[in-house]
């Protein structure tokens, strides 16, 4: 269907072709106007998106108390259905530690539509006082080695250096921030204004899982975040295809990364220097937003990799605004990377997940 013949909306159309005209038209033409009307009506629901317009609250979000019963069997909101089945997991054209690929296969489930957001969050901590791992100053009796200012509370934030020696050494682009957190995403000085609709961040593994059990949900498998994050492309290295360059209709790239040479040039082609809104980007096959890029995000699964033997670890999917061609290369389905549990970032969120009470 060219783009074109999509211009004039359904509304448009029917007061342009008055009821008169339309009885004059062949039946030929009246089943072109049918066929276009449909088309271009499913064209603006496969393109509708979040982004700025977007609360950052689904049209429900639980409450304390519905949340603690979660035998119920009411879908939680801004959750999408996904029919579980077999697929191919993993990647053999990228990096080691995707490899090799295997046939999965996972159930079916509900997974939230974004990434879970300020918005939401902080109606999880209202309702409950909560108070995230990089908010927690660390106990002198547990770490005495520390000193007093190393136990201050903080996290992992990015700062785009003027010039860098070499690519091995990431602490010239990371610094842990005192005060950092997800009230304060980008350090202190930062806060959560204008923020609503962005996804959480600075978030470690224990208050990813505290907000799913909240809202009695769960977090994904690195399985079940794969198969949704395909949105049934089974060979696929993107989440919308093969084609990395591919751009939306607008002409900007399908994915919240970074293009140019990380870490010193960032063009910005996408709008953003950090992490973007929930919805800004296409929605894959399933209508899952920001499955690509925008914030890395955790699983439950924890990261196993004989070649890396790393522990206490994560696996985090998906990528974020940071990965780019040079450097990081993983907005991808199959890309995973180790993420510690009681670490925060700067450009590490979550989503949830929802599986049915058994019958």
């Amino acid at each position: 269907m060219p783009k074109r013949a999509c211009r004039p909306s359904l509304k448009s159309a029917n007061q342009n072709l008055k009821a008169d005209k339309l009885k004059t038209l062949p039946s030929w033409a009246l089943k072109w106007v049918a066929v276009v009307a449909m088309a271009c009506a499913g064209m603006a629901h496969a393109q509708s998106r979040l982004c700025q317009s977007y609360s950052g609250m689904p049209s429900a979000t639980p409450s304390a108390v519905a949340t603690a019963k979660s035998a119920s069997n009411k879908v939680p909101a801004g959750m999408v259905a996904i029919k579980g089945g077999r697929f191919v997991m993993g990647s053999e054209r990228f990096y080691p530690e995707e490899r090799p690929r295997k046939t999965a296969e996972v159930g079916s489930f509900y997974i939230q539509q974004h990434e879970v957001t300020n918005a939401q969050f902080a109606a999880f901590v209202k309702a409950t006082g909560y108070v995230t791992v990089a908010e927690r100053s660390l106990d002198a009796k547990q770490f005495p080695q520390l000193s007093e200012a190393q136990r201050k509370a903080g996290s992992l934030v990015f700062r785009q250096p003027l010039k860098v020696n070499g690519m091995n050494d990431a602490s010239q682009w990371w610094s842990w921030q005192v005060g950092a957190s997800w009230r304060h995403p980008e350090g202190p000085e930062s806060d959560l204004k204008g923020r609503a609709n962005q996804p959480v961040v600075h978030i470690a593994f224990e208050d990813a899982l505290a907000y799913a059990k909240w809202a009695g949900q769960d977090l994904p498998t690195e399985a079940e975040w794969e198969f949704a994050a395909r949105g049934g492309l089974d060979d696929a290295d993107y989440t919308w295809g093969n084609d990395k360059g591919q751009r939306d209709a607008q002409g900007k790239p399908m994915a919240n990364h970074w293009q140019g040479n990380f870490p010193l040039q960032d063009l910005k082609e996408d709008g953003y220097h950090n992490a973007a809104p929930v919805g800004c980007f296409p929605p894959n096959g399933f209508g899952l937003f920001d499955m690509a890029g925008n914030v890395w995000e955790l699983t439950k699964d924890d990261y196993l990799d004989p070649r890396n033997p790393y522990g206490g670890m994560k696996v985090a999917k998906g990528g974020s605004f940071l990965c780019s061609d040079n450097y990081c290369g993983r907005y991808r389905p199959a890309a995973r990377t180790p993420h510690g549990i009681d670490t925060g970032m700067m450009h590490v969120g979550f989503r949830t997940i929802w599986r049915p009470p058994a019958r």
